[in-house]
């Protein structure tokens, strides 16, 4: 793989933060208002990296109107206690380190509604670490990852896009990167699994925060 690239993308639920207890007790408030009980919040997994419209729609048939709502309940708690329950993982503020010593730009391109996706850096002080970020607006006219990425192209001004990376955990964002051809890596430390990332056809997977900086390091970027 070609190591001159100097825009690193990254995902932000499962790749820079274990999200999943503030988005799946989201999910569990929104559906409740359906008079849906879902007791496991492992079952709601599912839910952590794609679309939340689309998930509704793929996994309890809610049209579109009924999948509004359920995102509307599902903001709020979100935006409450949801964005809160969350944390950093181990060792990625080194890979952000390593990477900024190397004078590589850091940017986020996430599905998650870009004010939330700010608030979140800010929260864990990581912000700093990058040049923009890149999300979803609440109209759900940009959410789909590949549309966040050509986004993320575009308002960085990155015409090249061999100098580009994109790191994530699910298949969105594997076949997001395809659709604006950069390269990417998978990481198996988040939501995704190892049969996801390679059908989706990632062109490297890591293992842990560790073997990501590893990888990194070895590419001399």
């Amino acid at each position: 793989m070609d190591n001159n690239f100097e825009y690193i993308l990254f995902d932000l639920d499962g790749t820079i933060t274990d999200s999943g207890e503030g988005i799946t007790k989201s999910v569990q408030y929104a559906l409740k208002h359906f008079g849906i009980i879902e007791d496991n919040l492992s079952d709601l997994n599912k839910f952590i990296g794609p679309p939340l419209k689309d998930s509704f729609k793929r996994f309890y048939n809610f049209d579109d109107e009924k999948a509004e709502m359920g995102l509307k309940k599902y903001r709020e708690y979100y935006a409450k206690k949801g964005i809160y329950e969350n944390s950093l993982y181990d060792g990625i503020v080194e890979v952000f380190e390593a990477l900024m010593k190397r004078d590589k730009k850091i940017i986020l391109a996430t599905s998650k509604p870009e004010v939330y996706a700010k608030e979140i850096l800010k929260y864990f002080k990581v912000d700093n670490y990058f040049t923009f970020t890149a999300g979803a607006d609440f109209e759900e006219t940009r959410v789909n990852k590949g549309d966040v990425i050509k986004y993320a192209l575009n308002e960085a001004k990155i015409s090249d896009t061999s100098k580009v990376i994109m790191v994530g955990d699910r298949e969105h964002d594997i076949i997001g990167a395809k659709e604006n051809n950069i390269k990417s890596i998978g990481v198996l430390y988040g939501y995704g699994d190892v049969i996801e990332l390679t059908q989706a056809r990632a062109d490297h997977i890591v293992k842990s925060t560790e073997e990501l900086l590893n990888y990194f390091i070895q590419m001399k970027l």
